[in-house]
């Protein structure tokens, strides 16, 4: 059934059955001139070793720990770690209103080359194809550990997404318990399977890839859309094709269409507005704590905060922290431009 004309002009709502959460789209808002704070987003960096840079190889860390001259991923615990292992277990209840407990876990660094000048978007599909074997190995090892129920795999890029560090990485954080992002996308996959019989991702992308209005692009494994419920300006999802759980589960040629659908999806988020697109972007995958959890569906989700040009970001701001999400620029509009722009990197030297 096609979208009726009026949603793509009047203000309605949009809900995420992933979240059960609702999004207020206000499609008129977007020609509101803008007279606001504007960031500009870094340059992509010029040198390919920067001396000063304490995730370049063999440059020295925090507390004199120096890294090695790695010619391909890098990983290692987090000098700063958000987690920390196991200790004494402590539990606090006040008549129910005041809860707390302690939480313990892994926190590590995974660097993607020893380049500091390229980023996803410019790396060759078989440098990321490394990258996500050396993702696979570390939720294959840390789920395997006791103590851990959930592997949150996740790259910032980008000072305005809280990037300490220009160089290409990425962050993973282990926890003793599920987290409440993905606890809530288990339990309503899970229901929609009981439910229906079958897979609530696996449904909603043969929609999409049915309807075409919000894929950006897909391959044989993987496909790219603009969610129907988008918060974000240009937020996709990369969803697998097939149904599996993890990226433990993929296959060689999966491997490979992963990496090609997130070279493709970044150039072209450099390519929108020229620049280094800052984005935060995270896996969702089956949780590690011993449960089956056949109605997961393995998925990526990308958030980036800017909106009509380089310089104008979106703050989760007034309504959408008292109220309900809102957005202006549609899932449709948003697909549209991203389909339009060109897989070719903008800063690529033209041969």
């Amino acid at each position: 059934m096609p979208l009726p004309e009026l949603l793509l002009e009047r203000p309605h709502r949009r809900r995420n059955p992933l979240t059960r959460e609702w999004i207020l789209v206000s499609p008129h808002r977007a020609k509101r001139p803008w007279l606001g704070q504007v960031d500009k987003p870094a340059a992509i960096p010029a040198v390919h070793y920067d001396p000063g840079c304490y995730l370049c190889p063999g440059n020295e860390r925090v507390g004199g720990v120096r890294n090695p001259r790695y010619e391909n991923t890098f990983v290692f615990d987090n000098d700063f770690a958000a987690l920390l292992p196991a200790g004494e277990h402590v539990a606090y209840d006040e008549e129910g209103l005041l809860v707390a407990e302690t939480e313990s876990g892994v926190c590590r660094v995974v660097c993607f080359s020893p380049d500091h000048s390229l980023s996803v978007s410019r790396l060759p599909v078989a440098a990321i194809e490394r990258v996500i074997e050396t993702w696979t190995a570390q939720f294959v090892s840390l789920g395997a550990m006791a103590e851990i129920r959930s592997v949150q795999i996740f790259e910032n890029r980008g000072e305005m997404m809280g990037a300490s560090n220009p160089h290409p990485h990425c962050q993973i954080w282990a926890n003793a318990t599920v987290p409440s992002e993905l606890a809530k996308e288990v339990d309503t996959q899970r229901e929609y399977r009981e439910r229906r019989g079958c897979c609530l991702l696996c449904d909603y992308v043969r929609l999409e890839l049915e309807r075409g209005d919000r894929v950006v692009l897909e391959n044989e494994h993987f496909a790219v859309v603009t969610p129907f419920w988008a918060v974000w300006p240009f937020e996709t999802m990369v969803i697998a094709k097939r149904h599996m759980g993890s990226m433990a589960e993929l296959s060689k040629a999966e491997r490979v269409a992963l990496a090609d659908a997130m070279k493709r999806l970044t150039t072209r988020y450099d390519n929108l507005f020229q620049t280094a697109f800052p984005y935060t972007m995270g896996f969702h995958q089956a949780p590690a704590d011993g449960e089956e959890h056949a109605s997961f569906h393995f998925h990526a989700h990308y958030y980036p905060p800017l909106l009509r040009s380089a310089e104008v970001r979106k703050f989760m701001v007034g309504y959408e922290m008292l109220a309900n999400a809102q957005r202006d620029i549609t899932a449709e509009s948003a697909a549209e431009r991203l389909r339009g722009l060109s897989e070719r990197h903008y800063a690529d030297p033209v041969d």
